[in-house]
């Protein structure tokens, strides 16, 4: 479909939708044919679904922030606002409440770990031993978990079919990573929806209509999902892991796994689903071409003309054009909540070893102090780089040299006057990484006062090195899986249907046969 006339069809559809909503709040009437379990489908990816739901929720944001919303809600009558409600905005606002209850939960927790009231509240008899707390705690994972939001489907299935066909294909399900995919599915409606509410920017994204059996790289993957799930699901993994380090109830016990199991259920498919669900994702050779195409793409320099498949630069820039026609409510927005980066480090930096036995606001300043000194550190370094690695490359391969070897005698010294332990330094990294984040969304969002004062080029080096960090920490154990052969087979035979499966065997036969052919060329 070319993308002019799909272009058509949705400001088709959006006038029709504009134009409904007149009619109804006019008192007319909208006349509306369902037909059950008929529709037109598809073979598709987890990329082409990936933005045709990312599409659907720009689409929802911008509805609700539409004034004819507002006006249907206060004139329709109870069952006919829940009707318009659940039909329209509603489902994607519940998922983003959902996904926002799961932040705030985690930063109450983390809020009474760091101030000290859990410990206090563990002490007490009658918190420590509340036998029908751990009960009501087993019971609410069971309905996290979904098994319970499962059972509708089973019974349309059981009604339909039989319930032994009905549970067959529940297990069937569950073996496929269903639970997998709509849970990775969760993360995609909230992060469009949710910045669609703050700066706007709803668009058309052309999902293709290219043949499903075709392997996508890993470049590819993380410009897609990058900051839809990969950098919300390392959020709340490190969330995890610091209530796991200083958490005091539950601690080994049952209801501590109940309390956390889904979460890190949710933190391992934002991370590693896009892998999962990707043909020869598992691969030894593709992994070797995705290393390589990626350390291509995140070193190319971008430019007019470049486009954000080619350079990670260009593709930086694009990812920040929701920024540029925000509003002021949308930039004030986005500093305060990354502002939660911050406080985070505020409550991490007094519950290490070396300052356990002072409360001083001194302390929270010298962690500012060595952030900076580390950013005025990297700054130096890119632009030594800039200048003199072309003519003074051994030079300015002594002074790194001499840097890192700076950086290892203070870490020494830390551990050995002070006694440092290797706990504070994973607790230093996980309170100073979150912090740099936190300062690089601040930049984006002020980037016209960043480009002034002449820090746009170290924001960009920070940038790409976060990026480089995540795609290391994501590509690692995807290789590692890559070892064992059968990890790809178990993929390619438990994930797809067998007309996948043969389409896989076919792409493979027939690339065996080309690159036999060119090898032998080569020879000749």
């Amino acid at each position: 479909m070319a993308p002019g006339y799909a272009m058509g069809i949705y400001i088709f559809l959006i006038s029709h939708w504009s134009a409904g909503f007149n009619s109804t709040l006019r008192g007319g009437n909208v006349t509306h044919h369902e037909y059950i379990q008929v529709g037109k489908g598809r073979d598709v990816g987890l990329n082409q679904i990936s933005l045709f739901e990312a599409k659907i929720a720009n689409g929802n944001g911008e509805q609700m922030m539409c004034r004819d919303i507002y006006r249907l809600g206060h004139r329709f009558d109870f069952f006919r606002m829940l009707s318009c409600y659940f039909t329209t905005v509603g489902f994607y606002f519940s998922t983003l409440l959902t996904v926002l209850t799961v932040y705030i939960f985690l930063y109450g927790r983390l809020y009474l770990v760091l101030s000290g009231l859990e410990k206090g509240l563990s002490t007490q008899p009658g918190i420590r031993d509340n036998k029908s707390l751990q009960v009501a705690l087993a019971s609410q994972s069971f309905v996290q978990i979904g098994f319970l939001m499962a059972l509708p489907m089973m019974m349309e299935i059981g009604l339909e079919r039989g319930f032994r066909q009905a549970f067959s294909d529940f297990v069937l399900m569950q073996l496929q990573l269903a639970s997998v995919f709509f849970t990775f599915s969760l993360g995609t409606k909230t992060h469009y929806f949710g910045r669609t509410l703050l700066h706007g920017g709803a668009r058309y994204r052309g999902t293709g209509r290219g043949f499903v059996v075709f392997h996508a790289k890993f470049a590819d993957n993380y410009r897609q999902y990058s900051r839809s799930h990969f950098v919300k699901g390392i959020e709340i993994m490190i969330l995890l892991l610091v209530y796991q380090i200083f958490g005091q109830s539950y601690r080994g016990s049952v209801p501590y796994l109940l309390i956390t199991i889904s979460i890190w259920f949710m933190v391992g498919t934002w991370l590693f689903a896009p892998f999962l669900f990707n043909p020869s994702g598992f691969e030894w050779q593709k992994i070797i071409d995705d290393w390589t195409d990626w350390n291509k793409w995140i070193s190319n320099r971008g430019g007019i003309g470049v486009p954000p498949e080619k350079s990670w630069e260009s593709w930086w820039e694009k990812e920040q054009e929701h920024l540029r026609y925000s509003g002021k409510r949308g930039i004030i927005a986005e500093i305060l909540l990354s502002l939660r980066f911050f406080i985070f480090q505020y409550g991490l930096v007094y519950h290490l070893t070396i300052t356990e036995k002072t409360k001083s606001v001194l302390v929270y300043g010298l962690s500012w102090l060595v952030i900076f000194l580390i950013l005025l550190i990297m700054k130096a370094a890119s632009v030594g780089r800039r200048r003199f690695s072309a003519e003074f490359q051994l030079v300015f391969r002594l002074i790194e040299g001499l840097i890192f070897l700076a950086f290892l005698a203070a870490l020494i010294i830390l551990i050995a006057v002070p006694h440092m332990t290797f706990k504070d330094i994973i607790v230093c990294i996980l309170a100073f990484m979150p912090t740099g984040w936190g300062l690089l969304q601040i930049a984006q969002a002020l980037k016209p006062l960043v480009q002034q004062a002449g820090f746009w080029g170290s924001v960009r080096t920070v940038a790409r090195g976060y990026d480089f960090l995540m795609g290391l920490l994501l590509f690692t154990p995807v290789a590692f899986l890559a070892w064992f052969p059968f990890v790809s087979e178990f993929q390619t035979r438990m994930l797809f249907n067998q007309a996948f499966s043969r389409g896989l065997q076919i792409s493979r036969i027939l690339g065996g046969g080309q690159r036999t052919e060119k090898s032998s060329s080569n020879k000749e």
